[in-house]
């Protein structure tokens, strides 16, 4: 019966942008000029940094890595989001679900895991700095991002497996812009959702919040080394290098809880749709200009290797 009830589902509805049916235009607009932006923005990182030769360092490299996380997680959902703004049938089929959920999760939690990476850069660069060449070696810096990698490829796996193994019976709309956890766990039957969503709850939730210590356990020290430095210049210059992470850990970490750790209870289809929407366009729109903006070296670097041309 189970089998049954399984091969029965061979497609999902997405239909959270119904509920704005006067909006889609405008929201296809605006979600492709961020989208467009966000992969320029990331690309011309990449190609900075890959082509001046005063930016392969530990740094930069983690900056690149997180661009490509980026790049690769907003190619799996923001695209399929954009066709079917466009859409009257939103259906997607049962792969096509799971390939979005692991090309989306992977990349998404390797997000996580290289901010962590970043931090603990941090931390080396300014309590340790007579060491910081040692430690963040350029083999030692490339393991820290292919176990980032490795981090996110394991959580997407367990995640996606654990997921599409379940029974789906009944409706098979799915009441968001995309294949993730909790709507799909609204449509599964069964004896084991309740267990399996609670394995999949505390890998998602141990992941965000192991990191999020980690984080917060490197500026700890990051600060006590920055309040012993005598001079205010001093200290103003330590804690610059620190600002563009920092604020990306508290956009990242913020709109993830309320994603992940927001309370059971009611919950609207417009509310949900809204809370994803900045989390999975606004987050990744805001990196390059974060990371830009406030690095002065990264700036001269993209006047000098393409402006220069122009």
């Amino acid at each position: 019966m189970q089998g049954a009830n399984f091969s029965a589902v061979t497609e999902f509805i997405l239909i959270s942008f119904s509920t704005f049916p006067h909006l889609q235009l405008m929201f296809f607009l605006l979600f492709l000029l961020m989208y467009l932006f966000t992969l320029l923005g990331n690309l011309l990182i990449m190609a900075t940094v890959w082509s001046e030769r005063s930016l392969h360092t530990p740094m930069y490299l983690f900056l690149c890595a997180l661009s490509t996380s980026e790049v690769l997680y907003t190619f799996a959902i923001i695209l399929r989001m954009l066709a079917d703004l466009l859409s009257t049938y939103r259906s997607i089929s049962f792969r096509a679900c799971a390939s979005q959920m692991f090309f989306s999760f992977t990349p998404g939690f390797t997000h996580s895991f290289l901010l962590t990476v970043m931090g603990y850069d941090r931390y080396v660069a300014i309590c340790h700095p007579l060491r910081y060449n040692v430690l963040m070696s350029p083999r030692g810096c490339a393991c820290l991002v292919a176990w980032s990698w490795a981090g996110g490829l394991v959580v997407g796996l367990v995640v996606t497996s654990s997921i599409f193994q379940l029974t789906f019976c009944g409706s098979n709309e799915i009441h968001y812009f995309g294949c993730h956890v909790l709507p799909l766990f609204k449509l599964a039957c069964g004896d084991n959702v309740s267990t399996v969503a609670m394995g999949v709850g505390l890998v998602c939730i141990a992941a965000l919040l192991g990191c999020g210590l980690l984080i917060l356990l490197s500026y700890a020290f990051i600060v006590a080394a920055i309040l012993r430095i005598p001079s205010a210049e001093g200290r103003h210059k330590a804690f610059s290098t620190c600002v563009s992470h920092l604020t990306m850990v508290v956009v990242h970490y913020g709109f993830a809880s309320v994603i992940y750790l927001k309370p059971k209870g009611p919950q609207s289809l417009e509310g949900d749709t809204l809370m994803g929407i900045t989390y999975t366009v606004l987050t990744p729109f805001l990196s390059p200009i974060v990371f830009s903006l406030r690095n002065k070296e990264l700036k001269e670097a993209v006047k000098k290797t393409f402006l220069s041309k122009l």
